[in-house]
């Protein structure tokens, strides 16, 4: 028999290559989504690591200078004369480089304890209108010896 009988199948159907391509592409958003997400947490961490450098940098300067008043409201120009001066002003150009115009940075002392912070817009890596802080405190001298 010659007849049209059954015969085995040669080849893949179009919906079936339909179906792959299907698969192929949701998983290629999937990767993307992935990647993209990547990307936004790699720069919310590199904004935390230079708001860090700018803080020990800023902690390292006052241990320096200890005798000098850290906070006072820095000025709008340097002053290469007066090294506090020049160190705030140094601080905030700092700030106001990585963090944009809306980050601000503050010192503050309670006890001998210098508490740095510095705030700064986050909301590429999390939801709109996220601001991210990083807090540094530390003793900036050695305690005076008291004798009885």
């Amino acid at each position: 028999m010659t007849g049209s009988g059954s015969r085995a199948q040669d080849g893949m159907t179009l919906i079936e290559v339909l179906v792959a391509l299907l698969i192929l592409s949701v998983g290629l958003l999937g990767a993307a989504a992935i990647q993209l997400n990547a990307l936004k947490y790699t720069d919310s961490s590199l904004m935390t690591s230079q708001a860090s450098f700018i803080a020990y940098d800023m902690m390292d300067r006052i241990r320096a200078n200890s005798g000098a008043d850290y906070t006072v409201t820095p000025p709008t120009s340097g002053n290469l004369n007066v090294a506090r001066d020049q160190d705030l002003y140094d601080f905030t150009t700092n700030i106001v480089s990585f963090g944009g115009p809306t980050a601000t940075g503050s010192i503050t002392l309670n006890q001998r304890v210098y508490t740095i912070t510095i705030t700064w817009d986050d909301s590429r890596a999390a939801a709109a209108n996220s601001t991210r802080s990083f807090v540094l405190s530390s003793r900036a001298t050695v305690d005076p010896v008291v004798t009885p």
